[in-house]
């Protein structure tokens, strides 16, 4: 028993390497230059089976009684009648059917008058080309034409093969070629098909990876739009309290400078962990050398928002209700987002001398968030327009299937409820 190592087997690689190569190549050249792959075949048909039958040995050839029977045609009549046989095969692929048709005419004349012709072969691959060039419903009248050709071959040969022999034989060799035909156009369909494929899966891929990549940019830009503004309205609120301070109580200006500082750090610290998802992912060998995410941050760290929104001059009181435990850590993250931007218009609106109730309650498959302010302690005026913050909190809600509402309190004010929809998704309704 002969053992085949994996050396042996692998070294048919490099040649299969080159012989797609090689393919391609001609592929690519036959695409450019169409015509010199049907000259080509023409050559090569009137070599092997043209010339044979110009040459006085080759006409002796087959069984005596066959010759009896069969036609001596003149040199012209041979030459005319393998011109008609070959020379269609020039437009086999352009026009099948005419070359088909051309030929099968030449091969019915020529055997109708007894002759026989080695060129006859072109009829084979005129009806090959026919099965993978031309149009499908063309091949039944095509076969039929085939039919009756070899029925008239095998009338003609009977005085030396059995008319069943030499149809079966004959038919045997169209069907055949018309076989192989239809198998290489299948192939080559369902190629297409699969290169088509690949290209809409590639531009699908594409259009996804954009898709993902602008809602990154989308939840970045609200991530930092949120942090940025929050923050800067804090740092502002203090910087007008310290300066206010000062002069009366320096002990007091002091402690805002910190506070502004512990603000700035804190803003500092949230826009380089937004900031650092942008950027490629650390090497797998050296996990250090990526950015250093904290937690987003959820439910927990609302007091210290609201402690920080205090310090900035402005009264909150904050209650919760119900299990905040068992909220997960999108809904965490929205509703800290959510109450971080009410808070911040709060402090731009309001001013430092508001106060503020802020509740979040956990009911069945809701959770609800309200926020209300008593308005600046003088009269103003509601803003024109809708600004981008409302616009991001009812784009975080809409997440939860959540609704917005906001506008002014029954008793001066601003007020901002919001309601999330805890129920998973696929869950019922």
């Amino acid at each position: 028993m002969t053992s085949v190592s994996i050396d042996d087997t692998g070294s048919m690689g490099p040649l299969v390497a080159r012989l797609n190569r090689g393919g391609q190549r001609l592929r690519q050249a036959d695409r450019a230059r169409p015509w010199v792959l049907d000259t080509l075949v023409v050559v090569v048909a009137v070599v092997m089976f043209c010339l044979p039958d110009l040459l006085p040995e080759g006409k002796a050839d087959g069984p005596p009684r066959l010759r009896l029977k069969l036609t001596e045609l003149p040199l012209a009549a041979t030459l005319a009648l393998q011109a008609g046989l070959v020379l269609p095969l020039l437009w086999r692929r352009r026009k099948p059917l005419v070359a088909f048709g051309v030929i099968a005419a030449v091969f019915l004349l020529q055997w109708s008058l007894g002759a026989v012709l080695r060129a006859d072969v072109a009829l084979l691959v005129a009806l090959y080309s026919l099965a993978l060039h031309g149009r499908l419903p063309q091949l039944p009248w095509a076969g039929a034409v085939m039919a009756g050709a070899m029925v008239l071959v095998a009338l003609r040969v009977s005085p030396a093969v059995s008319v069943w022999d030499a149809l079966f034989f004959l038919l045997s060799t169209a069907t055949a070629a018309l076989a192989l035909g239809l198998v290489i156009r299948f192939r080559r369909a369902q190629l297409t098909g699969l290169r088509e494929r690949a290209a809409r899966l590639e531009i699908e891929r594409d259009q996804r990876s954009r898709l993902a990549t602008a809602t990154e940019r989308a939840r970045v830009a609200r991530e930092m739009h949120d942090i940025v503004g929050h923050n800067l309205a804090v740092i502002i609120s203090l910087a007008d309290a310290g300066a206010y301070a000062t002069d009366a109580a320096p002990e007091r200006g002091k402690e805002t400078l910190n506070l502004i500082g512990d603000t700035g750090r804190q803003a500092l610290g949230e826009l380089r962990r937004v900031l650092g998802v942008l950027r490629e992912a650390a090497d797998e060998d050296d996990p250090s050398s990526g950015p250093l995410l904290s937690p987003q941050p959820g439910i927990m760290d609302i007091e210290t928002l609201c402690a920080g929104v205090r310090a900035a001059g402005p009264e909150v009181v904050y209650r919760t209700a119900g299990d905040m435990d068992t909220l997960d850590s999108g809904v965490q993250l929205t509703a800290y987002r959510i109450v971080q931007e009410a808070l911040t218009n709060t402090l731009k609106h309001a001013g430092a001398g508001t106060r503020v109730n802020l509740s979040l309650v956990v009911e069945d498959t809701r959770l609800e968030i309200r926020v209300q302010d008593t308005g600046p302690p003088g009269p103003t005026e509601p803003p024109d327009e809708e600004g981008h913050g409302l616009v991001g909190m009812r784009e975080r809600a809409a997440l939860y299937g959540g609704i917005v509402t906001a506008g002014p309190a029954a008793h001066g004010g601003w007020r901002v409820d919001v309601t999330l929809d805890l129920t998973p998704q696929g869950g019922d309704r």
